[in-house]
């Protein structure tokens, strides 16, 4: 029988690249999705099916992880034999601005969707994989290489509430034997990504400065040190994760620390620019209490799982750029023919 997925977050980087992959395993896949007054799907438009078309197998629900009852509703009526909650409020630093928030849908929202898990199993008498997005977040400042029995140390309103959820999942796994799994996922970047999060805020605005569209990026921190891989691999963990025949928690990431200084010079090699006549530092975007040194151990992963990385740092750089490159092209099309183009990124 065609296996079903609910996932959470189905709009967002990590949603699209998990729906294309479970469609390529044969999937039937569902996605909750907020109501908007904008357009808020572009990054799945390209696997959209029309629902009442034979043989649909996508479809799209309205709900929030603020809403238990419309939660419920759902997972009754989509059955799923597998649900992943990527959905989040996930920008460390808005975190800091917007931290009540932040927690009643990264820790509460994930508590939520699990407490309907655990009723939807007792009411249909059929197990439900869960699978928890966690972050490398969660570590905060302790020592790397940071494993699956390295302490918590969050330094976020984020990586608290991300921790909270965490503790939920293995929780109710001891108590009620629930299949509810941890992916601890360090930086997972991709063209997909959000041009306010860092990576991709240097890959776009670099590409608008080769075309002078733009004369200069702002950043914080640049010694912040990351382990950055690619998203479209990193989903294939969160799918083997729920395949095994226990469920645990894993790390996943490179193995690899860059900093933001590295990602940076190496953007702009590539460009044949100097970073330092374009780059301005401005406190503001720096983090109340910052996170130095990320690296993930994927010595269970390797092991577990059968997973490791497939992308280098230096493929991931090269993917986001090709990918902005084109879009700042069309941008100077456009600007050259008369019209104004302002990039949509805000510089947090």
């Amino acid at each position: 029988m065609t296996k079903r997925a609910l996932i959470t977050g189905i709009t967002g980087q990590d949603g699209s690249y998990l729906a294309e992959f479970l469609i390529d395993k044969g999937y039937e896949v569902h996605g909750v999705i907020r109501r908007s007054s904008n357009f808020n799907t572009g990054r799945i438009e390209h696997i959209y099916q029309n629902p009442d078309e034979a043989g649909c197998k996508f479809f799209l629900h309205y709900g929030d992880l603020s809403d238990s009852t419309v939660l419920r509703r759902i997972v009754n009526l989509v059955k799923p034999d597998e649900v992943y909650n990527l959905a989040a409020q996930s920008h460390v630093k808005v975190s800091f601005q917007k931290p009540i928030y932040t927690a009643d849908i990264v820790a509460l929202g994930a508590l939520r969707l699990i407490e309907v898990i655990r009723d939807c199993q007792i009411e249909n008498s059929r197990q439900i994989k869960f699978y928890q997005a966690g972050s490398s977040e969660m570590f905060g400042n302790a020592k790397p290489p940071q494993s699956e029995t390295t302490p918590f140390l969050p330094r976020s309103p984020y990586a608290a509430a991300k921790a909270h959820a965490f503790w939920q999942m293995v929780n109710y796994r001891e108590a009620y034997g629930l299949f509810a799994v941890n992916g601890i996922l360090f930086n997972h970047e991709s063209p997909r990504r959000g041009e306010n999060f860092v990576t991709r805020k240097i890959t776009r605005t670099a590409s608008r400065i080769k075309f002078g569209l733009q004369d200069k990026l702002i950043l914080g921190n640049l010694d912040a040190r990351r382990d950055w891989g690619f998203a479209g691999d990193y989903v294939e963990a969160m799918w083997l994760m729920l395949q095994q025949d226990q469920p645990d928690d894993y790390v996943i990431a490179t193995g690899e620390s860059h900093t933001v200084r590295d990602f940076l010079n190496l953007v702009f090699e590539k460009l044949s620019l100097d970073w330092r006549k374009y780059v301005v530092i401005d406190p503001r975007y720096f983090r109340p209490t910052e996170v130095d040194y990320l690296q993930g151990d994927i010595t269970k992963a390797r092991t577990k799982l059968g997973w490791q990385p497939k992308t280098s740092f230096k493929q991931l750089v090269d993917m986001m750029l090709e990918h902005d490159l084109e879009l700042a092209r069309k941008d100077k099309v456009l600007m050259d023919a008369g019209y104004k183009v302002k990039c949509s990124q805000f510089e947090q």
